[in-house]
């Protein structure tokens, strides 16, 4: 990434600070932030105030009035953090996109040397708190959710909670965020073809003002929304190779179990009165038609929005 030049119109850095009730960090978070920067970058600073009941707003309307450089967006109710840095990304300018928190515990001179990493090749850059300054009560739980999510997505990244993230602009265009997915871009973004996904060690720093947002509940969200996002990777496209698997095996045991019922009924005179086998059998084959209908109507639905997905293209000449 160039140095700044004066007469320098292109945007290279996007940096997007989703918010919640952070009114007594913003002033010191946007100092860093330009300290950290300028000199550096042609840059801009997204605050995006996430229906904040505090005085954010006004810090950031502040702010703006003070620095051109300093853009806002602010929603009327809370939508959770997926929602506001999507909005942040569908502002962003930039040819390149950083994201971090607003607690101040990111540490924004972090940014160059993760930047740097992109330029030399990486299409993401994680940030990896290694030194974590939380208590016990959230570090045990993240690094049992990064092992097990690390696993399942086939990333080898120690942290994906980490907020402070660095993109190539063309890796946030080709993702949308929602629900709980922010823990997930670079695996949203690996399912776009960027493959070269980095990771650093970043300082994390105690936090200053307020309390945190999240409570463990995020975690249980965190797994079923991973859950969620492997089922569509492997059987969007094909979900009769699921349904109908699991329909087929259903009805194959449940046929066999009501074909040596009546065999033993016919042949051998058995009454079926007192079996709850039948009834076993008998809610196996209901079961195997309806996964069978499922997969039947998932591939139908494919079928007719298959002409609206279009693929990531990578160049063209």
């Amino acid at each position: 990434m160039s140095e700044l030049n004066s007469h320098t119109t292109q945007l290279d850095l996007s940096v997007v600070v989703p918010l919640f009730n952070e009114a007594q960090s913003l002033q010191e978070l946007c100092k860093q932030i330009i300290f950290a920067l300028k000199d550096k970058y042609h840059f801009e600073i997204i605050f995006v105030d996430d229906g904040s009941t505090d005085s954010s707003w006004k810090q950031i309307e502040a702010l703006a009035k003070k620095d051109e450089r300093v853009k806002g967006i602010t929603f009327r109710k809370n939508y959770g953090k997926s929602t506001a840095l999507q909005a942040g990304f569908d502002e962003a300018k930039g040819s390149y996109v950083a994201t971090m928190d607003a607690d101040l515990q990111d540490d924004p001179a972090e940014l160059p040397a993760m930047l740097a990493m992109l330029d030399e090749g990486c299409d993401l850059v994680s940030g990896w708190k290694k030194q974590r300054q939380d208590p016990l009560s959230k570090t045990i739980p993240s690094r049992f959710f990064n092992k097990v999510t690390a696993k399942i997505a086939g990333i080898s990244l120690n942290d994906f909670n980490c907020g402070l993230k660095v993109y190539k602009k063309e890796v946030v265009n080709s993702i949308t965020l929602h629900g709980e997915l922010h823990r997930y871009i670079p695996l949203l973004a690996k399912w776009q073809g960027y493959n070269k996904i980095g990771e650093k060690v970043v300082k994390h720093r105690k936090r200053k003002h307020g309390k945190t947002k999240f409570g463990l509940s995020r975690f249980m969200h965190g797994f079923l929304d991973l859950l969620t996002l492997v089922f569509v990777s492997k059987y969007e496209q094909r979900p009769m190779h699921f349904f109908g698997t699991l329909g087929f095996l259903f009805l194959a045991v449940g046929g066999v179990i009501n074909l040596y019922l009546t065999i033993d009924k016919l042949f051998f005179g058995a009454s079926l009165d007192d079996r709850p086998m039948l009834l076993f059998g008998v809610m196996l084959m209901v079961l195997g038609a309806q996964f069978f209908s499922i997969g039947f109507l998932g591939d139908l639905i494919f079928r007719h929005r298959n002409n609206q997905n279009k693929p990531n293209i990578k160049e063209k000449i």
